[in-house]
């Protein structure tokens, strides 16, 4: 018989995997907490008609990549493709944005159906960040300085860099699309087979086509800063002036628009150039109307997501995971012979009483002493604590380092806990 396979696209993380994934997930949990930020979690099924009304019904998501089903009840369901817009319909389902302003974010799988490719998964996980009931430019400028200091806990602020832009209002957006699609109507054959497509349905995503023909068509294109209302105007310089003042570098790219319909006003994207074309690793903005567009109040509202996967290959493929992440133990306790396992049981629970921020293996299952030892080096542990006959009729342990070239010791049992408390201080 056949075995079962994982489908396409959709990864097992392996035990020798999560402890990066545990890794950038406790750095961002920690980060977030800082700012005053508060987890909320949603289903991963959601009505179908959600992603139709907050997404955009002629967006490439929509029309290609959801997995959408009907279930028992005859009901269209979705698998979420993104978080923004179950974050809004959890927000205002409970009462959470009436008169107040609101911090939230939340982690989890999505499902898009698309060609599974490096760093791209049709099941990935992102960590998203939504903020609500504040006007002002100054909590966009926020997500941007928190995601910098981010970059720099993770050891990227030298790889990656800010693009920022701003849409303008839905009004203004109506204006020069109409004045984009009267322009690139006269190249419409010499436009990439996506942009022929798009010019029909969602042509500001026109402005993003990486195609070399299409990229020299658009250079002599209607720009959208002409069409700009004033409050977005004013509200980017804003923007812009709040990140000068905070130290953190951006570039304006005047052909930066998001692909999801509910953006206005500030967009932005951090990119790398150390992973080929998957060059996005977190991208958010203004989504002013999306609280009304789903049944709420006018809110304002401003978020961010990053796809774990893609930050996650970024930190490999610059080899910045710290060493200690891949460890699965900081000390190995091995014992040799039955009178020193019922020793070695007692002795590792006392460890793990002193040590509580520590992980202590104790060996299970027998075997040589060299076999134990063996196992002792592959579990990452930076000690080895050592039980047999002599050391049982002495009271001591025997304490062997494992990473560097230092001598192994012999210690009183009651001596252990504080030496290694202090020793693995770093």
């Amino acid at each position: 018989m056949a075995k079962i396979q994982a489908i396409r696209g959709m990864n097992d993380i392996l035990p020798e995997q999560t402890p990066v994934w545990q890794f950038v997930e406790a750095t961002v949990r920690n980060l977030l907490r800082q700012y005053g930020y508060q987890e909320i979690r949603m289903p991963i099924v959601e009505q179908t008609d959600l992603f139709k009304r907050s997404i955009g019904e002629v967006t490439d998501i929509v029309e290609k990549e959801m997995y959408t089903f009907d279930d028992r009840n005859g009901d269209s369901l979705t698998l979420r493709p993104e978080g923004t817009a179950g974050c809004v319909r959890a927000a205002e389902e409970h009462g959470l944005l009436f008169n107040q302003t609101r911090r939230l974010w939340y982690t989890g799988p999505m499902f898009r159906h698309e060609r599974p490719q490096k760093g791209r998964y049709r099941q990935f996980h992102q960590i998203g960040v939504e903020c609500f009931g504040m006007t002002g430019p100054d909590i966009d400028a926020e997500l941007l300085v928190l995601t910098a200091r981010l970059w720099k806990a993770l050891g990227l602020a030298d790889h990656t860099r800010l693009e920022i832009n701003t849409i303008g209002t839905s009004e203004a957006r109506r204006a020069f699309r109409g004045a984009l699609v009267d322009y690139l109507g006269q190249y419409r054959n010499e436009l990439d087979a996506d942009s022929q497509r798009r010019l029909e349905t969602n042509p500001l995503r026109i402005l993003d086509s990486k195609d070399a023909g299409t990229r020299r068509i658009l250079a002599q294109a209607p720009s959208l800063d002409d069409y700009l209302d004033e409050e977005s105007r004013v509200h980017f310089e804003r923007v812009k002036a709040l990140l000068d003042a905070a130290g953190v570098s951006y570039s304006v790219n005047p052909a930066l628009v998001r692909g999801l319909d509910y953006y206005g006003k500030t967009v932005f994207e951090w990119i790398t150039d150390s992973l080929g074309a998957q060059g996005t690793v977190c991208a958010g903005g203004r989504y002013d109307g999306l609280v009304e567009q789903l049944g709420g109040r006018p809110t304002p509202a401003v978020g961010f997501a990053m796809g774990l996967e893609r930050l996650i290959l970024l930190l490999e493929t610059l080899e910045l995971v710290p060493g200690h992440v891949n460890s699965n133990a900081d000390v190995y306790v091995v014992a040799m012979g039955d009178d020193a396992v019922a020793q070695a049981l007692s002795l590792a629970e006392n460890l793990r009483s002193a040590l509580p921020t520590r992980a202590v293996v104790s060996h299970c299952g027998g075997g040589s002493f060299k076999s134990q030892m063996k196992k002792a080096d592959r579990s990452g542990a930076r000690y080895a604590v050592i039980l047999g006959d002599n050391e049982l009729h002495n009271g001591t342990v025997a304490l062997k380092p494992l990473r560097d070239n230092e001598d192994q010791r012999e210690l009183p049992q009651g001596d252990i806990a504080a030496w290694l408390a202090n020793a693995l201080t770093d």
